[in-house]
Parts: structure tokens; sequence; C-alpha cells
């Protein structure tokens, strides 16, 4: 363990009615040899981390949400930055999605307690389900919000165009367009190979604790039929899925967030009164 993971926020400042709660980012050195930021907010009992979606960062709507919950309901809660994303270290165009496993295992080991709860969005999804599997003993519940396993062989290289696929094979690299960033970015062809050595939906997936996946049902991005996928997938029984029929991918509008912070809550109850 580095020494800088023994440092934690363990005051939130936090207004709930102003719907604010700001912490200072910390950075935690990998093993690797670079910089994650991360806020940790002290409590009791099991805690909650936030895993964040594909060039998203942990200031997003629904981990601000979440830590409000946290700092009202005295639950610790972690979040923190990929590689390459947000305030830590790191060139997009390097990075990969063992990368951010390997950060989100550091941030379990070395920040989060001992006992917690993933809370993962599209990407951070995958990277939960992968996180849960490599921790059993610390992972004891899944809520997936638009979770999106797989999405780089299912949702992004087999819906290339042709010419997009002869690009990335010929350059290395592809630059893609999307509504919810101002540039284009990134996309290389070692990106995509790295990822399938983290495939999930193949196979069956050796998780059996409670898990809820939200999935809105005119999401753009990743198709709500995933979320049934998902579900064939998982070995254990304890697994509800909510559609929203409205819903689309980022699942931030008030409704979504109830839907999530009693999701949590839900999970969190009735592990405690296990």
């Amino acid at each position: 363990m580095h020494l800088d993971a023994l440092v934690t926020n363990t005051s939130p400042s936090c207004n709930l009615k102003l719907g604010t709660c700001n912490l200072k980012p910390l950075f935690h050195t990998t093993a690797s040899g670079h910089r994650i930021a991360y806020q940790h907010q002290a409590g009791e009992g099991m805690g909650v981390v936030f895993l964040a979606g594909y060039r998203s960062d942990m200031e997003s709507t629904k981990a601000a949400m979440l830590a409000e919950h946290c700092a009202d309901q005295n639950i610790p809660f972690t979040r923190f930055d990929y590689f390459a994303h947000g305030q830590s270290d790191g060139d997009f165009i390097d990075y990969e999605i063992g990368k951010a496993l390997d950060d989100t295992l550091t941030v379990l080991d070395d920040i989060a307690v001992r006992e917690v709860i993933l809370v993962g969005s599209s990407m951070g999804g995958w990277l939960g389900l992968l996180a849960a599997i490599q921790r059993p003993q610390q992972v004891r519940g899944f809520v997936g919000v638009a979770a999106a396993p797989d999405f780089t062989e299912r949702l992004m290289y087999k819906k290339m165009l042709p010419e997009q696929r002869r690009e990335i094979e010929e350059k290395g690299v592809l630059y893609l367009h999307s509504e919810y960033f101002d540039n284009d970015y990134p996309v290389t062809l070692q990106f995509i190979h790295e990822a399938r050595q983290h495939l999930l939906l193949d196979h069956p997936i050796p998780l059996s604790i409670p898990i809820h996946l939200l999935q809105g049902q005119r999401d753009e991005d990743v198709p709500w039929e995933l979320a049934l996928q998902i579900t064939e997938k998982l070995v254990g029984d304890d697994v509800t899925v909510t559609l929203i029929k409205d819903g689309d991918h980022r699942l931030n509008r008030p409704q979504d967030l109830a839907l999530l912070s009693e999701a949590v809550h839900r999970i969190r109850t009735s592990l405690r009164g296990a």
C-alpha cells in the first residue's frame, strides 16, 4: 500500500438543500506509477463505490447524487477517475479496459472500506462486474446503470462501418464523434484488442451477489435488451432488472436518480439484515 492511500477526506462539506457535496480530490499512486484522482467520504458500515462510464468522471450527476445520499446516511462513499479520465494521469489514446480495471482494484484494495456495494454506470457496469468477480469477499452487491459489459466488441467494433474498420486496421486508430463530447475521440486497435481479454457475455458470469440493473428503454447507446442478456449470464438468482420506458442512456433525471438511490438502499438494507 502506498502511503498516500492512507490520507482520506473524512469531513465532507455537504449542503443537501443546495444539492452540493464538495470534496477536494486526493491522489493515489498506483503500482504502475500513474496517479489516480479520488474522493473518499467516511461513514459507518458497508460502503458504496461509484464507477463512472467511458470518458466520464467522478463529477457526474449520478456520482454527486450518491455522494450526497451517502453523506446524509453516514455511509462510506468512494469515487475516482480512471487512467486518462477526469483529473487522473494519462493520455486517453493509451487508455485500455485493463488499465481501468487495475485502477478499480487499486481503489478497492487501498482506499475503499472492507465491504462495499459497487455502482457502475455504462462502462463502469462492465468494470464493476469484473471487479466483483476478482474481489468476492469485498464486493457484496452491485447496481448497474445502463451497464455495458463488452461494449467495445458488441456496441463499438461490430457496429463500425466497413470503411471505419479498414481505417482502424490500417492506421491503428479511428476518431469517433459523440453527442456527449465537444471533440472527436480516439479509439485504437490496441484498445479493441486488449478489451477482448475482459469479455463477459460469452460465458456464465460467476456472481451470486444481489444485483440490480437499471436500464432505459430509450437508450440510444446501450440497447435495453443487454440488461436481460446480463441477467441470463449471471449464475445467481438475486437479480432485479428495472426497465425505464422513457429513460435515456444517462438516467440522470430526478426520478432516475431516485430509483438509483432506492436500489442502493435496498441492497444495502438486505445485506445488513442477512
